[in-house]
């Protein structure tokens, strides 16, 4: 039965969300984070999410708020609104909690998080994936998962817009 409310107590605000993990990880559960802009979700972003959730005890979403999505990829993007992509994440059974972030990249919540793992797409080098240095050193782990169903949004939006 559908609970009033469930979905909207997954998608919580930096600061608040912060006591919450906080408390997890003082409570011995393994934190996981990952991040991207979800603009369509896709069976790629599915995969990923439910191996990066296999990680740990509590899964983490950063999503690229609008703008910040904008200034990545340009001006048609995104074509969800940031509630809409939250909202959609937090139907996940895998997401535990979903978090907006308004800058290029999620630095400042990977370094104030600091969780157990952090997880990106297989398309990463790991040296490439920013905060890793922040999860290292606080020793966490850094890992790829390889990406499947060769899937992406920019491609999905492409064969919408030519009609393929």
């Amino acid at each position: 039965m559908h609970q009033p409310g469930r979905l909207a107590s997954k998608i919580m605000p930096f600061e608040e969300l912060s006591q919450v993990l906080a408390a997890r990880q003082a409570a011995g559960q393994k934190i996981v984070f990952t991040n991207g802009c979800f603009d369509i979700l896709h069976a790629g972003h599915a995969d990923l999410l439910e191996e990066a959730a296999r990680e740990g005890d509590c899964l983490v979403v950063a999503v690229n708020s609008d703008a910040s999505v904008r200034g990545l990829k340009g001006p048609s993007r995104p074509v969800n609104p940031q509630e809409q992509r939250a909202c959609v994440l937090a139907a996940l059974a895998v997401v535990d909690y979903v978090v907006l972030f308004d800058e290029p990249d999620p630095g400042r919540l990977i370094e104030a998080f600091l969780p157990d793992v952090l997880v990106k797409g297989g398309d990463w080098a790991l040296d490439a994936i920013i905060g890793s240095d922040a999860v290292r050193n606080s020793g966490g782990r850094v890992i790829t998962i390889p990406l499947k169903y060769g899937a992406s949004t920019t491609d999905i939006i492409r064969k919408a817009r030519e009609g393929a």
